[in-house]
């Protein structure tokens, strides 16, 4: 086991140590493309097609301790910030997303509710379940009752010695027979509403035998290495000590576990879309069409720019909702709904348009170029999980009329720590997290932000006069959006919601979205005080900085979620698409990843 760090330690060494895990972490698996290595593209293309996990991968997996992400810091675990949790996952989740799913996220979505409200003992016994190699898988959906989970029936009914009785069917959970314990959502009292779900950590040695069966296996489309399979109690005992909580807790309980995992795993698959993108460019630049290379189609180009832009735009809200959990805990339960429902949606949506420039080796399921296809497959798997599109807009449209009353207009702008990408966060505390939203410094962060970049030609430079204008038209909508949701009627704050409501939740997560990627350009390479950082300081390194402070890229995703908005674009500057390019070239030769924090890649 692990022990804890003692002592405090200051941020650049915090720093070191997280790029020295990802370091570690890309070495043990090598180059993807490496032909030779036994953990690479070919090898886990091959363990999908078999519908299994790639045991050599599971290895490495086991002998770095990636179950210690999983554990607090103070348990014996590496777990302390929720962002870095998101940066270390995205290596795994760069190579097979059912690995990081089957291996390791599973898990950790099971293990947050422990944390949260799981006694000393619960939490000593999942700790030292994980540091030695064990799994949790989580059980809280139904199939007959989707993400509508108050109406689950499993049951744990309650009996005169404190303990519970099991019955009943789980279906759909990744990794129940492997696991050692499952986390089973489950009703403990036959009233309706709220109060009438409980938690319990169920460990699978301390049952009678006899009392449980597994059902078979459920086969996806994508994530097709996942072990999807059901499981049945009957009249099974368990003992008091299996509550997490209190009874009737679930609800809350589940409700304020979302809020953390909805944020950390649409970071951790943005992997998924740094390989589909680097397979994309990768083809375009060695296939040849009508006596010249895919790249130098200008809609090639485009697409993949484009592709780039929409990665830097998910990396910033990603980044945003992840420190939220710690800076903003009151604020999270909407910034958590709208990250999980956006990414997966961007990044299905640009992976199909870099399907196009593959053509027909977009269905090649083997080769240099068959990595893509998986990650196609794969990518809308990920956001059916525990908390689907639909459920993460329900949970933002009740919120959006108080939001815009009382929010977003008259609140502070989000503070500068959201949007460092390296710099150090107070402890993880699970206690702090709201159910609802009370203020939204986020979209407060749009406001005047015109105004501010028409000030400051210094940084933006040529840019100035479509920046201004892209910020204009941002608060435009955000005035329209709030002027709508204030007057929203009361029937589209229930489960009866229209479709405008619906719409109205895709707009407000792109207006976040938005203000997120504002947020990263403003504040990248700036002290506290909005100075320039002196060479050395903690924060981004001269290279990442260098770029993430030009005013190019954030033109292109700002102007990118302007016209999914729907409104009127302003002339762009016409070299921008060629300096994306360039940038998009050279993290491709060097082997860096198409996000944020530019990070060195195996090969």
């Amino acid at each position: 086991m692990l022990t804890p760090t003692e002592g405090k330690v200051t941020g650049t060494e915090e720093e070191r140590r997280i790029q020295h895990r990802i370091a570690d972490l890309e070495r043990r698996f090598g180059a993807p493309d490496d032909p030779g290595n036994p953990l690479g593209t070919a090898a886990l293309l091959a363990a999908d097609e078999r519908g299994e996990l790639l045991a050599e991968a599971e290895d490495v997996l086991t002998d770095f301790r990636l179950n210690a992400e999983f554990v607090p810091r103070e348990r014996g675990g590496r777990l302390d910030r929720i962002d870095t949790l998101g940066r270390v996952l995205r290596t795994v989740f760069r190579r097979d997303a059912s690995l990081g799913l089957g291996y390791g996220a599973t898990t950790f979505l099971a293990a947050v509710a422990v944390w949260a409200a799981g006694t000393e003992d619960q939490r000593r016994r999942v700790a030292e379940l994980l540091l030695n190699g064990g799994r949790l898988a989580i059980a809280y959906h139904e199939l007959a009752h989707g993400n509508d989970f108050v109406r689950n029936e499993f049951r744990a009914t309650p009996t005169a010695d404190g303990g519970f009785r099991l019955d009943g069917v789980k279906q759909v959970i990744n990794n129940v027979e492997r696991a050692e314990a499952l986390v089973l959502f489950s009703r403990t009292d036959e009233a309706a509403g709220s109060r009438s779900h409980s938690v319990l950590l169920v460990e699978k040695d301390r049952l009678p035998a006899g009392r449980l069966r597994y059902l078979p296996r459920y086969h996806t489309v994508g994530v097709r290495g996942c072990q999807n399979a059901g499981i049945e109690f009957t009249d099974c005992p368990v003992g008091g000590d299996a509550l997490v909580g209190e009874v009737g807790d679930g609800v809350e309980l589940a409700l304020k576990s979302f809020q953390i995992t909805r944020s950390v795993v649409p970071s951790m698959i943005l992997g998924g879309g740094d390989t589909a993108l680097r397979t994309a460019v990768g083809f375009a630049l060695d296939r040849q069409l009508y006596n010249r290379s895919v790249l130098e189609i200008p809609h090639a180009r485009a697409t993949l720019v484009g592709a780039f832009t929409d990665l830097l735009i998910c990396d910033c809200l990603a980044l945003a909702a992840t420190r939220a959990v710690h800076l903003l805990p009151s604020e999270t339960s909407v910034y958590a709904a709208a990250v999980k429902y956006l990414l997966p949606k961007l990044l299905t949506e640009t992976t199909y348009d870099l399907s196009v420039v593959l053509g027909a080796n977009f269905y090649v399921r083997g080769g240099e170029y068959g990595a893509f296809q998986k990650h196609v497959r794969d990518l809308p798997m990920i956001s059916l999980g525990h908390a689907g599109t639909a459920a993460c807009q329900a949970t933002i449209i009740p919120q959006l009329p108080r939001l815009a009353r009382t929010a977003w207009y008259g609140g502070p702008p989000a503070p500068d720590a959201l949007f460092r990408i390296r710099d150090p966060l107070p402890p993880l505390d699970p206690a702090r997290l709201a159910l609802v939203a009370t203020s939204d410094s986020l979209a407060c962060s749009l406001v005047g932000a015109a105004g501010e970049l028409a000030a400051d030609g210094a940084r933006t430079g040529a840019y100035r006069p479509a920046l201004t204008a892209l910020a204009g038209e941002l608060e435009a909508e955000l005035r329209a959006l709030q002027e709508e949701c204030a007057a929203m009627p009361a029937r589209d704050r229930t489960v009866l919601a229209s479709p405008r409501a619906y719409a109205s939740a895709d707009r407000y997560a792109l207006l976040l979205a938005a203000a997120a990627c504002l947020g990263v350009w403003r504040r990248q390479g700036r002290d506290p005080d909005g100075g320039r950082r002196p060479a050395g300081a903690l924060g981004p390194q001269p290279a990442d900085a260098g770029f993430l402070a030009g005013p190019g890229w954030l033109t292109a995703a700002l102007a990118r979620l302007v016209k999914r908005l729907g409104r009127p674009l302003p002339e762009l500057p016409s070299d921008g698409e060629g300096h994306l390019l360039d940038e998009v070239l050279a993290r491709y030769h060097e082997g860096r990843s198409y996000d944020l924090y530019d990070t060195p890649l195996a090969g």
